[in-house]
């Protein structure tokens, strides 16, 4: 929001919410209708709606190559964070292809020769390339120069300025009145060669599409212009701007004000003078090497949807399952595709925490898959290779939930850490037991946390019953001759108000829990809340220190700023300097772990419930 809005600040349709999409229905469906069912064959407007379609897809494009380069760090121009509050701005970045929709069909009924168009007529193309290179560019310079006065600027352009680093979709946040000055003016071209009859709907989408592109180019925060073009064509640094040379407008406000092309910025002397500067320390940058790398992988195939790579308003958000992502199964078994071609592990989000650089790195890998026995052997192959890449960049630790130990046998002379980070995630299961507890139910597929959990649990005079039989006997036999078994029972009473539990856990199985049961997961991945009578902690987490920046997206279903355990755990292994990986049957201390979680800053998390237990 600009800091004095002015008037029509806000799109007409904010109060639909998530429902604006459908002031475009009457227009489509009338459109549509024309011309499969009426004999109305204008291909032109048939296409209007395909051309929205295409907008979208051609924007999100640009934001999923960007957060991808910028994770990477290589070319990557500014280095400041990235948090919520900019992506909950920018939230809203398709309303202007809503507007320019609404546009584009009223214009289509109202002005003489703008539908039935042809679909490529050369002389169009051309003129509306002069226009654009001519008047478009000229007026727009002014106009900035405009919107950077301190009256309109207060009111309006300021609100786009409220990203300093930006993201290609930063270039369509405008309030609504700057998005009418735009339109009139990109609006000049088309309606110039609709009116002299020379438009095509190849001159029109090329046009918009180019828009797009340099709109998206110049906003996406790493420099991807070789320098090559501007060797063997000196002029072309009038005609055509770069990311960096845009970003300097950000950080610096009063210079390189131009649309697309410099040439007015050289003219009127507002050309920043560290632009070519920047441009060749950017184009120079190398690819960041972290100090400790997070592996993880997609959990199911719209998950590709709530990564940081996806859609940032999901992604921004706990993951929940969305009923429209159903009706993008055509992309979906794109990406699917798309990742199982690539075939190794990527990087989707960089974070700093004090003097530690943190990636993700995501393997294109899905739940299901894990549970595959044919899927095991190039499970291992991707997380060995993602392990040598950490080495070879000189990571310090690697965060890591399956097979560990495996790698670490077969590279003894590893010099990074990996670490699974069971030993925290015990820690955060056993503080969330609440204080009094004398009972616990386990009930869930047994895993080398939950030992530890229930082996700690007993050790602390707290009696777990166990109503599987089978899994009584393991846990039994893991504890050796110790007097700690004696607090292990096997028992089916499901009065007991603490489940400890983890995968495997059935619905019926919460159905025999009683009201105000209190449920507390010891697995990755949380259970499905069937009952509304009792409570569900988070899955082992913790909340991160204000320290950690550029967060802007979640982990998977955790809230805004809180991270699982096992990442925790290898931030903290790498900020102690611990020398030990963690994996196999190999545990650190959990009170060591715990206590150095909280002393670096992270939080446990709390739940309200009842209190007794």
């Amino acid at each position: 929001m600009a800091s004095r809005p002015g008037i029509l600040t806000d799109w007409p349709w904010k109060p639909l919410g998530s429902f604006k999409h459908v002031i475009l229905a009457p227009w489509v469906i009338h459109s549509t209708y024309s011309y499969m069912i009426k004999d109305e064959k204008d291909l032109s407007t048939f296409l209007a709606f395909p051309l929205l379609l295409w907008r979208m897809l051609h924007n999100q494009l640009w934001i999923s190559l960007s957060r991808y380069r910028t994770a990477k760090g290589n070319n990557r121009i500014i280095d400041k964070a990235i948090e919520f509050e900019q992506v909950d701005r920018e939230s809203s970045w398709d309303d202007q292809i809503l507007f320019n929709g609404i546009l584009f069909y009223v214009g289509i009924k109202t002005i003489p020769g703008a539908s039935h168009l042809p679909m490529w007529r050369l002389d169009g193309v051309i003129m509306t390339a002069l226009i654009h290179m001519g008047p478009v560019e000229f007026l727009y310079y002014w106009l900035h120069r405009l919107l950077h006065h301190h009256y309109l600027y207060s009111r309006y352009h300021s609100h786009h300025h409220s990203s300093i680093v930006t993201e290609p979709i930063t270039s369509v946040i405008h309030p609504f009145a700057e998005h009418i000055s735009y339109f009139i003016l990109f609006a000049i071209p088309m309606i110039t060669t609709i009116v002299t009859g020379t438009a095509s709907v190849a001159s029109l989408a090329v046009y918009i599409t180019y828009i797009d592109g340099m709109n998206n180019m110049g906003h996406c925060n790493f420099e991807l212009v070789p320098k090559w073009l501007f060797t063997i064509f000196p002029p072309l640094k009038y005609l055509m701007y770069t990311p960096s040379f845009h970003s300097l407008h950000h950080t610096q406000f009063r210079t390189n004000y131009s649309l697309f092309m410099p040439i007015y910025d050289f003219i009127y002397g507002t050309t920043d003078t560290s632009s070519d500067t920047l441009y060749e320390d950017s184009l120079k940058r190398p690819e960041e090497a972290p100090d400790v790398v997070h592996l993880t992988h997609l959990t199911t195939p719209d998950s590709i949807y709530h990564s940081r790579l996806g859609l940032a308003y999901l992604a921004s958000n706990p993951q929940k399952s969305k009923w429209y992502l159903s009706l993008m199964w055509p992309v979906t078994l794109w990406t699917v595709m798309l990742t199982w071609i690539y075939g190794r592990a990527f990087v989707v989000e960089r974070n700093r925490f004090h003097k530690l650089r943190l990636q993700t790195w995501t393997l294109p890998k899905y739940n299901i898959q894990y549970n595959l026995q044919w899927h095991k052997a190039s499970i291992n192959t991707l997380i060995e290779e993602a392990i040598l890449d950490a080495e070879e960049k000189g990571v310090k630790g690697e965060e890591l939930n399956r097979y560990g130990e495996l790698y670490v046998q077969r590279y003894p002379s590893l010099k990074t850490k990996v670490v699974d980070g069971s030993s925290l995630a015990v820690a955060a299961v056993l503080n969330s037991i609440p204080k009094g507890t004398t009972q616990v139910l386990h009930r869930g597929n047994l895993s080398k946390v939950a030992y530890a959990v229930v082996l700690n649990l007993c050790r602390r005079g707290i009696q777990v019953a166990v109503p599987n039989e089978d899994d009584y006997k393991r846990l039994k036999k893991s504890f050796g001759i110790t007097s700690d078994q004696n607090n292990l029972i096997l028992s089916k009473n499901y009065s007991i108000k603490t489940w400890l539990v983890g995968d495997g856990l059935k619905g019926e199985d919460q159905k025999k829990a009683t009201e105000g049961t209190l449920f507390i997961p010891f697995s990755q991945f949380p259970p499905k809340k069937l009952r509304k009578d009792c409570f569900y902690h988070s899955t082992p987490a913790m909340a991160a220190p204000a320290s950690l920046e550029n967060v802007d997206s979640c982990e998977n279903w955790l809230p805004r700023r809180v991270m699982s355990a096992w990442r925790v755990a290898g931030i903290v292994h790498a900020l102690e300097g611990w020398n030990e990986h963690e994996c196999g049957y190999t545990m650190s201390d959990i009170d060591k772990v715990w206590q150095a979680s909280i002393q670096h800053g992270f939080k446990p998390l709390v739940i309200a419930a009842p209190s007794k237990f």
